[in-house]
């Protein structure tokens, strides 16, 4: 996917509303995760990122600061995000509990 084109959010839009359900995609543009939810909004936002698993059994909740993602929307309106992390390193970090 060439995230070239794609409309990169503004700080007011790291929200909840826009952010959860996102598919986060890692360096060679494989899907790694999805956001779960967030914490707090704008550039100080927090977002659970659902890493493995299969239908939500089995995944693993990791909590990464939004800055740290690229987020945007596509041609369809639909919002993604892309990070330097790969599912391994995501999996690595400490699992955050809900």
């Amino acid at each position: 996917m060439d995230h070239a084109n794609h409309q990169r959010l503004n700080s007011t839009e790291y929200t909840e509303a826009v952010l959860n359900g996102a598919t986060v995609y890692g360096p060679g543009d494989e899907k790694v995760g999805t956001i779960s939810h967030t914490h707090g909004t704008g550039d100080a936002a927090q977002v659970v990122v659902e890493v493995g698993g299969f239908l939500g059994i089995g995944a693993k909740s990791v909590l990464v600061p939004v800055q740290q993602l690229d987020l945007m929307r596509d041609e369809s309106g639909t919002v993604h995000a892309v990070t330097s992390w790969t599912k391994d390193s995501l999996k690595e970090m400490p699992e955050h509990k809900h």
